[in-house]
């Protein structure tokens, strides 16, 4: 389990992230959401140890992340939303550095490769953005880390790539990995992340599972206005909008709407998913 207790972080006297505190646990995949300059990215570094937090803690198993020990490095990857150009076959690059992690399998980067239609035998500094993309998160796969930390994975990707990287997210991760994806792109991991975190520079405004959030709040694909809805958007032929499920009644979660929802309605949606 990773613990976040009550971190800061800044950039010079620009804060970044103040008095952040929650728990990721083992055997989910956990979607980070947030506006530009929140600190996504930032929480991902500090999280795989190379950034130092200010103040407050992070535990990840009893390591300290930024102690960096050899331990806690094979159990972990980080894989940044932009990614080197290798001078090097794929498949070279994979068996060359796939040996600092011990749960690395050159087969298993193989076939994630083929889910990808990628060729292993192509140099990664010849490769298209989307192509280096593919190649990079076919090894963050095969390293079979119980942490794997992904900052914008579908960027660059094209829409089959990205039905093939929902696949090999289902396919080729551990069954107790702790996965976190930042992201933007909410609509290509809609059907995967659960629990969902919406982060704010001062606070975690949700952290919830899918169910969770279906049980406090009612998604409404219809063409009448309910008084009571904290965020309406309007669609072809009707709306969609978000309301307290007072009815107990099941709905198909929209990503979008609920951040959204959550940013118009901060206090509001903390409230309701207080477990106090």
């Amino acid at each position: 389990m990773i613990k976040i207790g009550n971190i800061d972080f800044s950039y010079g006297n620009v804060p970044c992230l103040e008095k952040i505190s929650l728990n990721l646990e083992e055997g989910k995949i956990y979607g980070l959401l947030g506006e530009n300059g929140v600190g996504k990215t930032t929480l991902l570094t500090l999280l795989c140890g190379l950034k130092k937090v200010q103040s407050g803690s992070i535990d990840v198993d009893g390591f300290s992340p930024y102690d960096r020990e050899p331990d806690f490095l094979a159990s972990q990857f980080y894989l940044p939303d932009e990614v080197s150009p290798v001078n090097a076959k794929a498949e070279s690059f994979a068996v060359n550095s796939g040996q600092f992690w011990p749960g690395f399998s050159i087969d298993k980067f193989n076939e994630i490769m083929k889910v990808f239609e990628m060729d292993t035998e192509q140099k990664m500094n010849a490769m298209s953005a989307g192509q280096l993309k593919k190649t990079w998160i076919s090894f963050a796969l095969a390293c079979s880390t119980k942490y794997l930390f992904l900052d914008e994975p579908t960027n660059g990707l094209d829409i089959p790539s990205k039905a093939q990287f929902r696949k090999a997210i289902m396919s080729f991760t551990r069954e107790d990995s702790t996965i976190v994806i930042s992201t933007h792109q909410v609509k290509d991991l809609e059907n995967i992340i659960d629990p969902i975190i919406i982060l704010d520079k001062r606070d975690v405004l949700l952290n919830a599972s899918v169910q969770e959030i279906t049980e406090k709040f009612y998604f409404d694909y219809g063409t009448t206005l309910n008084p009571a809805s904290l965020y309406t958007e309007q669609l072809p032929g009707g709306f969609i909008q978000v309301y307290p499920n007072a009815a107990g009644e099941e709905s198909k979660i929209n990503i979008e709407a609920l951040f959204n929802t959550v940013h118009k309605n901060k206090e509001t949606v903390k409230a309701i998913f207080s477990h106090e």
